[in-house]
């Protein structure tokens, strides 16, 4: 049998009805039916054509419209409510014989929601008994099947829809680059095509415009090689899937089955209060398997119904081996819809920084987006209990009454508070933070610490520093309080342990050495503590004088390396990414590399950041500093520095230790938290309302908060992981994971080089908007 053959044949139809053109995906076919369709343009004799789709679409249906514009063809958008009303479109008989082509898309399936829409729209529509808009002329269906076909049944004898786009992947997994676009066989005629590429063309002239396309219609459109050895692994896809399951209506019943009890039980779950603990976007009761898919899209709601940012819900999710999706999905017009986001507010949202596929989950908190799962053929009960076990641990476990901490100026100016409510009676009831000495943060038996004997000219120091004091006083801040740097840590090797000094030299890229080496696996991807927590158990030293970095850890022999980049003839300079930047290194030989493999049980190697590349840098805005600055960085992934507060420390410390029911060190807090700068400020949480600070001579930028990830979980000194640590940290901040803050340093151009100590104070400078917004990548911002 045929691939095409297996595959018509799992979708009940035959190869005189429908041909299929393989593409590289459902978008390429959306592509090509936007390319090839017949329209008639406006400003013709003849009545124009129309492009209409439902606004609860897929980015690509959507996209189709700049192609159709391009062709000065008009497009409208169609939301779900107004079909209803469709019969009132009706054409008189003596309009209905224009053979004027138009196209309507609608997806078989909602990608955001599992809505099943009608497939008998495509035969009411294509008899005139629904009418999209009221318009003379012929219509053509699109039907995206891609979210539909993953786990239902498709009958194309009896829903004859003009063309199917389909992304294999979605039905078994397999292969990712593969789609393909079924085309009525009727309609194939009326296809055009302008390009020709590879394996199209019948006869062409070189010298000449003559091209004769091949007959074949999928031939004529598969320009260049297909991928001919993943559809040949098609047919044993769609032969292990019937073999496994029984087929496609098995599964529909089987994930519907799924989705049903999932939703039944999420529906029900309530706080103390009453109050819901999420809140589902679905347009029906999943009662029936005809009208809904196995998808549940929801935001997860606090105890006062207001929505937990869908970002938060990932990284909580991924303690418990969970993956959901989060955002909109590439579905904005049924994001608008369920979750009431105007078309003010896109525009809004991207003014303040947000874009789609980012972790910005609220905007003046209001949710950007939802928390979607979905169940496929593979998904079992103890899947679906699983997700819930997860909702009730992270939300109504014993303390999820408690009132979420944050700084006391946001307390004050954006929330309004009734007098009955539990948060102001208790407020008087937090304990108050006790004063910590220098030396005794500073006792941290695990980090190594050294001092360098490196002092500027004092005139020329203190001059800078008056200088700098002169134009950073802090204006409206509370308290007469110093504040001063307690500890100053650094991290040689991104995501090994920490390197404790009391002052050190500060270079283009932040602290010297910091995060100048990596370990890599044996694909050159780099290692984090999120794959290899025993990465904390490194410990890597750098001494100054003998212009050495010794890397030591328990069992192995020291290790050193040299601080001098090699720069001959046999350094090999490679390409390695870090978050999305891609930055140059240089593997740091064998030798090292034997070490590593020998003590993480895997194989992998020790690589550099070579000088070549030290211009990876963002274009920030430096107000206050100068404006639009390149600043260069090491092989972080946000900023040059991150800052922690001791006070925000003790108070998170005391939310855990109750949750956790046991003591908690402070100094095990401050590892968790992998700061380059550690502060002592009166207040706890007051550094979230800095725009700039300076510490001596060195004056930062405020870059935003640091969003945390899982790392924070793991303990430092044994690898250990505790999902309790992310639980908790989201819980008091209210249902944010932020912790920290990220600066930035705009260095003086002086004669001496910059240093950073302990003990130095730190005068910050408020900023207008105490709200402080996150980084806009896309990337999770913890400290590697």
């Amino acid at each position: 049998m045929s691939d095409s053959k297996r595959i018509l044949q799992h979708f009940h139809t035959t190869a005189e009805d429908y041909t299929i053109i393989f593409t590289s995906g459902c978008t390429a076919a959306l592509k090509l039916v936007a390319e090839a369709f017949p329209w008639i343009p406006e400003g013709t004799k003849q009545p124009s054509s129309r492009f209409c789709y439902l606004t609860d679409s897929h980015t690509s249906v959507v996209g189709m419209r700049g192609i159709t514009a391009s062709m000065n063809v008009l497009s409208v958008p169609i939301k779900p409510k107004e079909i209803l009303l469709l019969e009132e479109n009706r054409l008189p008989a003596e309009e209905q014989n224009c053979k004027t082509p138009h196209l309507f898309s609608y997806p078989a399936q909602s990608n955001f929601s599992g809505t099943k829409y009608p497939l008998s729209w495509i035969q009411d529509i294509k008899s005139g008994k629904l009418c999209p808009i009221k318009i003379p002329g012929k219509w053509f269906i699109l039907l995206d099947a891609a979210s539909y076909v993953s786990s239902s049944p498709l009958d194309l004898g009896v829903h004859q829809a003009d063309f199917i786009p389909i992304s294999f992947y979605k039905i078994f997994g397999f292969p990712t680059g593969l789609g393909a676009l079924l085309v009525n066989n009727r309609v194939a005629p009326l296809l055009r095509k302008t390009y020709f590429g590879g394996g199209t063309a019948a006869a062409y002239l070189a010298g000449e415009d003559f091209y004769f396309p091949r007959k074949s219609i999928a031939e004529r459109f598969e320009d260049g090689t297909v991928s001919f050895l993943d559809i040949i692994a098609l047919k044993h896809g769609f032969d292990v899937l019937e073999k496994l399951t029984g087929g496609m209506e098995k599964i529909k019943q089987h994930t519907f089955a799924l989705a049903h009890y999932t939703y039944t039980v999420l529906s029900t779950l309530k706080y103390a209060n009453g109050a819901p603990v999420v809140r589902i976007y679905s347009d029906t009761d999943f009662s029936n398997p005809d009208v809904q898919g196995p998808i549940i899209n929801f935001n997860v709601l606090d105890e006062n119904g207001e929505v937990i940012g869908f970002s938060q819900v990932d990284k909580m999710a991924s303690l418990y081996n969970i993956h959901i999706r989060t955002g909109c999905f590439c579905n904005t017009g049924a994001c608008q819809m369920h979750l009431g986001i105007s078309n003010e507010d896109i525009q809004r949202n991207l003014q303040a920084g947000h874009v789609c596929g980012d972790d910005i989950d609220l905007v003046d908190g209001r949710p950007t987006g939802s928390v979607r799962i979905s169940f496929g053929y593979m998904s079992s009960f103890e899947d679906a209990q699983t997700f819930l076990k997860f909702i009730i641990a992270t939300r109504l476990s014993k303390l999820d009454t408690e009132i979420p901490f944050q700084s006391s100026v946001t307390k004050l100016t954006t929330e309004s508070v009734p007098d009955d409510h539990p948060s102001f009676n208790n407020a008087d009831k937090l304990s108050p933070i006790p004063h910590i000495l220098d030396r005794e943060l500073r006792n941290n038996s695990s980090a190594t610490k050294m001092t360098v004997n490196w002092q500027p000219p004092e005139a020329e120091a203190e001059s800078i520093r008056a200088a700098v004091s002169e134009t950073t006083v802090p204006t409206c801040r509370r308290g007469g309080k110093p504040i001063t740097v307690t500890n100053i840590y650094l991290y040689p090797i991104k995501s090994c342990s920490a390197f404790e000094v009391t002052e050190w030299p500060v270079g283009n890229q932040g602290l010297l050495y910091d995060r100048n080496w990596m370990v890599v696996n044996q694909n050159g991807v780099c290692m984090t503590q999120k794959q290899e927590p025993r990465l904390c158990l490194v410990n890597p030293s750098i001494d100054l004088k003998k212009n050495v970095m010794v890397i030591q850890a328990e069992g192995m022999d020291p290790i050193s390396v040299s601080l001098e980049e090699n720069t001959g003839k046999d350094a090999v300079i490679c390409e390695s990414k870090v978050c999305s930047h891609r930055v140059k290194t240089y593997d740091c030989g064998e030798r090292i590399a034997d070490w590593f493999s020998l003590f993480l049980g895997r194989p992998c190697r020790l690589i550099r950041q070579s000088s070549d590349m030290r211009n990876r840098s963002h274009q920030k805005n430096t107000k206050g500093l100068a404006s639009a600055t390149n600043i260069s960085l090491s092989l972080v992934n946000e900023a040059q520095y991150l800052l922690i507060n001791v006070a925000s420390i003790l108070q998170l410390k005391e939310h855990i230790s109750a949750r956790l029911e046991e003591p908690l060190e402070i100094e095990e807090l401050i590892r968790r938290f992998r700061a380059n700068i550690v502060i002592s400020a009166p207040e706890s949480f007051e550094e979230e309302e800095w725009a700039e600070i300076s510490i001596g001579a060195l004056r930062f930028q405020v870059v935003g908060p640091c969003s945390r990830c899982q790392i924070i979980c793991i303990d430092q000194q044994s690898g250990e992981r505790n999902k309790e640590f992310l639980q908790s940290l989201s819980a008091a901040r209210g249902r944010k994971t932020n912790f920290g803050i990220y600066l930035m340093n705009q260095p003086f151009r002086s004669s001496f080089p910059d240093i950073l100590s302990v003990g130095s104070q730190v005068l910050p400078v408020l900023k207008e908007n105490t709200e402080i917004q996150p980084p806009t990548s896309s990337e999770e911002k913890c400290s590697g």
